[in-house]
């Protein structure tokens, strides 16, 4: 395993601890003009997500309706919308096949399947992470620094796999001296592939785990400097509880 992701692992609670927990819930809203541009302003605010940590399975509730939640399953994809006993109002195998192209980003509409999907498998690797980059089918090696004001950040370059759901394969995560996240950069496909500086803030430890609780998403130029005067998505994480 790589050096940087071992001390990465070490310092958000350890690989060993991670293979045993089973659930893990926890109380987001994301908010933003993305949001708003898509047609759905508030669909996320005051969020409970519900993950399973090892294969690609993510909820939200309530989800367009208090009495409604969305279900992402990876591996084949598949979104549904049911009532909160599970019965289905709606579903989509191969949702990502159905994001219209080309996209613009202040006009594009999305349907409440394609919002669940973006925000699902977006959301899934965001808790999963670091945990996730140590699966046999992803591959993370330690690339140059960057220097950001007067800090230089360690950099993981990290491939995703078909199997695992997420904005685009390629993905590179900063992490500061204290081997926090700080950084992450991506494309995401179904978006017309924006140059992506998503900001990490205010970690915190639940139940024995690490987990940034603020999150900025800046777009940023070809030199790699963000647009910090902008962030189309801001997600806040209230609570995180492990079992």
């Amino acid at each position: 395993m790589d050096k940087l992701l071992n001390d990465v692992l070490d310092a958000h609670g350890g690989l060993e601890n991670w293979s045993k927990v089973t659930k893990v819930t926890a109380m987001v809203s994301l908010h933003g003009p993305f949001w708003e541009a898509r047609g759905w302003p508030d669909v996320y605010m005051s969020q409970t997500v519900v993950l399973d940590p090892h294969h690609e399975h993510i909820t939200f509730a309530p989800f367009t309706a208090t009495d409604r939640m969305s279900v992402l399953d990876v591996w084949p994809e598949r979104v549904k919308i049911t009532d909160l006993r599970g019965n289905v109002i709606e579903e989509r195998a191969n949702p990502r096949a159905s994001f219209p192209a080309p996209f613009e980003p202040a006009i594009t509409p999305w349907n409440a399947i394609q919002v669940a999907y973006f925000t699902s498998a977006a959301v899934w690797n965001y808790l999963t992470a670091p945990f996730v980059f140590a699966r046999p089918d992803v591959v993370a090696h330690e690339i140059a620094p960057w220097i950001e004001g007067e800090e230089t950040w360690r950099r993981l370059a990290v491939t995703f796999p078909e199997a695992i759901a997420n904005h685009n394969p390629d993905q590179v995560f900063y992490y500061d001296d204290t081997f926090m996240l700080r950084r992450m950069d991506y494309s995401p496909d179904v978006t017309g592939k924006p140059p992506v500086a998503h900001y990490a803030y205010d970690h915190k430890s639940f139940d024995g785990f690490v987990f940034p609780t603020r999150r900025l998403v800046h777009l940023h130029d070809p030199e790699g400097v963000a647009d910090h005067g902008f962030a189309p998505i801001a997600i806040d994480v209230t609570s995180v509880k492990l079992d």
